[in-house]
């Protein structure tokens, strides 16, 4: 009983994880021209809207899970 609940949750989840890989990439790490190293990390695709952002309020980060703060 409790596989088949696992099962289910993440057959459930799923789409939601693939929809939100098609609107973001990965950016490499890589070193700032002011020396400062940024790690590698998932970005949204770039638009001309600033609302679907992942650190806009009201928007949740897939992949850590933090609120949007801007």
């Amino acid at each position: 009983m409790k596989i088949t609940s696992v099962l289910l949750a993440l057959s459930l989840l799923l789409p939601f994880s693939m929809a939100a890989q098609a609107r973001s990439h990965s950016v490499r790490a890589h070193v700032t021209r002011h020396g400062t190293y940024v790690r590698r990390h998932m970005q949204t695709n770039p638009n001309h809207t600033k609302r679907d952002n992942y650190s806009t309020k009201g928007n949740v980060n897939p992949y850590t899970g933090k609120r949007g703060t801007r």
